[in-house]
């Protein structure tokens, strides 16, 4: 039973959930004498050894810190996917006092609501409104900007979540610039753009384009075009944020899409906005365009 409760649980164990099994606690002190069981942190074991992967950690550390307690702030990040952090050290967000656990960040927070909390991965942990918010409150903007595009990318974005949360977060230190940044567009970089038409274009059972394909045209040899349907001469330009931003861009822009009209081809742009919020319109606009015959 201890090794079935350790498979589904990254390989860590803790002392209460032994207790549980009807495992007494004189048979748990021989098994961590006799190295059966390796200490992680106090109250928590691996059976048999600690090759651990970063969620065993993690959920070592959660059940180090007692009831209640869940994954939050960068390490919650992490787990989600938003943001990688090379950080050693591992946040948990506990209900109540405890004493400092070396290895854990301990946040405490006696206000914890229910609603701000989820497994994930079988690992106790704050939603993703919650993660943003405390990331808010602890990392520069532009890495808050960052987990904002990536919870879009990775459909994990809730602007009715984080909306509800904002409302009820008085006194929460990242409350302000989590409003600030959900007021805005996170932009995605050309490269997170392209993949995230790609998957559109895959998911509406559309044919691959060409991708970063070299066109010529007169006068302007070699422009390199985000997508091209070859079948319908059909250029897909994608607006990101890094790279059309400034008058100069926009000039430039125009005057490719009227070299490439010039000779023949046919150009539809998208921005971000289009792309990710608005995927169907897209579709219906690509359908009669580059839909198999």
């Amino acid at each position: 039973m201890v090794a079935e409760l350790a498979a589904r649980q990254w390989g860590v164990v803790s002392r209460a959930q032994l207790r549980r099994l009807a495992v007494p606690g004189a048979t748990v002190d021989y098994w961590v004498a006799t190295r059966r069981l390796l200490v992680v942190h106090r109250g928590v074991y691996a059976p048999g050894h600690r090759a651990l992967r970063a969620e065993g950690y993690r959920l070592a550390a959660v059940l180090a810190c007692g009831a209640g307690a869940v994954l939050s702030h960068r390490s919650a990040a992490a787990h989600w996917g938003l943001l990688a952090t090379e950080q050693t050290v591992i946040d948990v967000t506990a209900p109540r006092s405890r004493d400092g656990v070396p290895g854990i960040r301990l946040h405490r927070s006696r206000s914890l609501d229910a609603r701000d909390t989820t497994t994930h991965e079988a690992i106790p942990i704050t939603t993703i409104a919650r993660t943003l918010l405390d990331l808010a409150a602890t990392v520069p903007e532009g890495r808050l900007e960052r987990a904002l595009a990536q919870a879009e990318r990775l459909q994990l974005y809730d602007h009715r979540a984080i909306t509800d949360l904002l409302a009820r977060s008085n006194g929460h230190r990242g409350k302000g610039a989590l409003a600030r940044a959900t007021r805005q567009t996170p932009h995605l970089t050309r490269s997170e753009l392209e993949v995230a038409f790609r998957k559109l274009v895959r998911r509406a059972g559309l044919p691959d384009p060409l991708e970063n394909f070299i066109l010529d045209a007169p006068d302007h040899p070699r422009l390199e075009v985000d997508f091209y349907f070859p079948a319908h001469n059909l250029v897909i330009e994608l607006d990101g944020w890094e790279t059309h931003r400034t008058r100069a861009a926009f000039k430039s822009d125009r005057r490719k899409d009227a070299a490439l009209t010039s000779a023949g081809y046919r150009v539809m742009r998208f921005t971000y906005e289009d792309v990710v919020h608005e995927p169907d319109t897209v579709v219906a606009r690509l359908t009669p365009r580059s839909a198999p015959a």
